[in-house]
């Protein structure tokens, strides 16, 4: 069975994607600006939507299965290893969050 890698699988994606490991400079605004307008937009809107059917049945079973399970904090705990883990220097960056 072949796996589909890349857009549509998304927790899954985020963890094992082959993306870069550093984001294209944009010689437009300096990283402080970038970073400052990053801040100010997840400050308003910090929630991050994912499809993937099979992490959705994984957790949703989790949520049957096991007492006061969330659904939220486990993906949270999830993507955030993974983002930490992938990005390490740009997670830094953020740490003010």
């Amino acid at each position: 069975m072949t796996q589909k890698k890349g857009l549509g699988m998304g927790l899954d994606a985020l963890i094992q994607s082959r993306t870069r490991k550093e984001p294209e400079k944009d010689t437009g605004k300096d990283d402080d600006a970038r970073i400052q307008e990053v801040i100010r937009e997840v400050k308003k809107n910090p929630r991050v939507t994912l499809w993937s059917a099979r992490s959705a049945a994984v957790l949703r079973y989790l949520k049957k299965t096991q007492p006061e399970f969330s659904i939220s904090r486990e993906a949270s705990a999830l993507i955030e290893q993974a983002v930490r883990n992938k990005y390490p220097d740009i997670w830094e960056l953020f740490s003010e969050l």
